[in-house]
């Protein structure tokens, strides 16, 4: 996998214990056109500390350009988002 930690737009859901779900994203492409890719299926999700931050990262599987595809995002406990790896 590829390390991208590029910033992206994102629709997620928390529930009541405060588990993120992410639904869709959104993610600026090279030559400025917006690609919107739905979450399919939440793999794994596991914290980690990056320079003393909390952050969660959630590996998930979608199919983009009749691909299957596996990536990792990144959530910032201060709500940002990020297209961690792909």
């Amino acid at each position: 996998m590829k390390v991208l930690m590029k910033p992206i737009d994102m629709i997620a859901w928390f529930d009541k214990e405060g588990n993120v779900n992410p639904l869709r994203y959104r993610v600026k492409g090279k030559e400025g056109e917006y690609k919107v890719v739905k979450v399919q299926k939440v793999i794994s999700k596991e914290e980690e500390r990056l320079a003393g931050n909390p952050m969660l990262i959630i590996r998930c599987q979608s199919v983009v350009g009749n691909y299957e595809k596996l990536y990792e995002l990144k959530y910032d406990f201060k709500g940002k988002w990020y297209l961690y790896k792909i």
